[in-house]
């Protein structure tokens, strides 16, 4: 039974009751996902706290570009001369059984592709400021997947299941490693994706709750718009009195250990609300880019409207970075879906995030922080090489490309093959068990023993799969 409290003689408050009650007033919204499930013990009292890997990493932290409905890699960094030659011909072999739509004959790509940096890697017109920071990226065309619907693929890439819910990517980093700042989240999105799985994306599913990303707006509220939701006090509780309620909370907390031991549900809930309390400072400043110069600000495109909405999110996937945010996602959502009307809306899209995204790996490289910071590119399929109508392409898991920069990634690499066309992945295939499991092979962990038992079997990542692809490291 839980100890009462008397505040006077008529009448009497749980322990509980007291902390649901005070909760409400001192910010306890901004991370009420955090208190929604107990915390395993992690020997520590705080399950953000940092911890060490398991052996030595390349990368600390991930930032993870997602081009939400599945750019088309025989027009971004997939080049494919035989179906320029081929233009309108029939596919010259069997197509994938699962399709969404009806396709036609092969459509070549309506643009110019060259080469650049010393790997000579092939960028489309599409990337011109991309294009320049070849050398240090790491270009996999090679990945394939198991599903060819948008929900089922997209949770596939962020969980490594396309058919259950299962622990986000950035849940299990953080799970694993903590974070670096003690007043932010360890995992942020940033205007995350409403559709095709939506929260689960982020969900910590049945790890502790504390370990579920945190967003900053949805694919719905442009990115100026995007803050941690109710990070001020709802109740206008002085700073000092929220303080007094938080540490009257611990106080009771430390009478009730003393008498039954630990409790690590109700520690878990505590940090979340001491979290959301040292957030009420950290964040507001950290959300404000306006002083960042105006060089920097132009370097991301946040003075073209055109660039400004994805630019905002790379700057602000850099600032948290740099204050000790482990994991952050950038989206831009859901524009890369090009059933029809290809020529122009990739034109448009790439548009959009091609300048932003240069901006990025240059700014990280010039702060010394790319070395240590991993930034993945990519959606959650590729397109067809074959057409839908006269200028669209279906959905393609069979064979497309993603890029690593950064982290220990190997610089000036591309790595992997689809067949002449570009449809099927035919050489140095990487599955997206693979890439998760050399994701956390590059953050210090082997991914068959980051593991977290529930329901009465060890769960991770990469499931039973996953294979580290030693040729994508430095």
């Amino acid at each position: 039974m839980s100890r009462t409290w008397c505040f006077d003689e008529d009448r009497a408050v749980s322990r509980r009751t007291m902390l649901r009650q005070a909760a409400a007033g001192f910010g306890g919204l901004a991370l009420a996902g955090l208190a929604a499930e107990p915390v395993q013990a992690t020997g520590s009292a705080n399950p953000l706290a940092p911890r060490d890997p398991q052996f030595t990493p390349t990368a600390k932290r991930v930032i993870f570009l997602f081009m939400h409905g599945g750019p088309s890699q025989v027009d971004t960094f997939d080049y494919k001369p035989l179906l320029e030659r081929d233009h309108g011909k029939p596919l010259p072999f069997a197509k994938p059984r699962v399709f969404s739509s009806a396709t036609g004959n092969l459509l070549k790509s309506p643009w110019k592709f060259q080469q650049y940096g010393e790997s000579g890697a092939w960028v489309s017109e599409l990337f011109p400021h991309v294009a320049r920071h070849v050398d240090k990226m790491c270009i996999i065309n090679s990945m394939h997947g198991s599903n060819s619907r948008h929900g089922g693929a997209l949770l596939e890439l962020h969980t490594g299941s396309d058919t259950f819910v299962r622990p986000s990517m950035g849940s299990w980093i953080t799970y694993g490693l903590g974070t670096e700042n003690q007043d932010l989240p360890g995992f942020i999105t940033i205007c995350p994706t409403l559709t095709h799985g939506g929260v689960n994306a982020y969900s910590s599913a049945f790890l502790p709750a504390v370990y579920q990303g945190t967003p900053l707006g949805n694919a719905s509220i442009p990115s100026d718009r995007a803050k941690i939701p109710f990070i001020e006090n709802a109740e206008g509780t002085a700073r000092h009195l929220q303080r007094l309620e938080l540490d009257l909370l611990h106080e009771m907390n430390v009478e009730r250990q003393s008498e039954t031991g630990p409790d690590t549900a109700l520690e878990a809930r505590i940090n979340s609300f001491e979290l959301a309390f040292r957030m009420q400072s950290a964040a507001p400043e950290l959300q404000d880019l306006s002083g960042e110069s105006e060089t920097i600000q132009k370097l991301y495109g946040l003075d073209n409207p055109q660039t400004a909405n994805f630019g905002r999110q790379c700057l602000m996937a850099r600032r948290f970075i740099e204050r000790g945010v482990r994991f952050v996602q950038c989206t831009h959502s859901y524009k890369w879906d090009q059933h029809g009307g290809l020529r122009a809306d990739h034109t448009k899209n790439a548009l959009e995030v091609d300048q932003p995204i240069a901006a990025l790996l240059a700014d990280l490289s010039s702060r010394g922080l790319l070395e240590d910071t991993l930034v993945l590119w990519g959606g959650e399929f590729g397109r067809t090489p074959v057409a839908q109508g006269d200028d669209g392409r279906d959905h393609n898991p069979q064979g497309y490309t993603m890029w690593l920069a950064g982290g220990g990634a190997k610089p000036g690499l591309v790595y992997g093959k689809t067949d002449d066309y570009g449809y099927y992945s035919v050489e140095n295939k990487v599955h997206l068990h693979d890439l998760h499991a050399t994701i956390l092979h590059m953050l210090g962990f082997d991914h068959t023993s980051l593991t977290y038992r529930f329901a009465g079997r060890d769960f991770r990542l990469t499931d039973v799969h996953g294979e580290v692809i030693h040729d994508l490291l430095a």
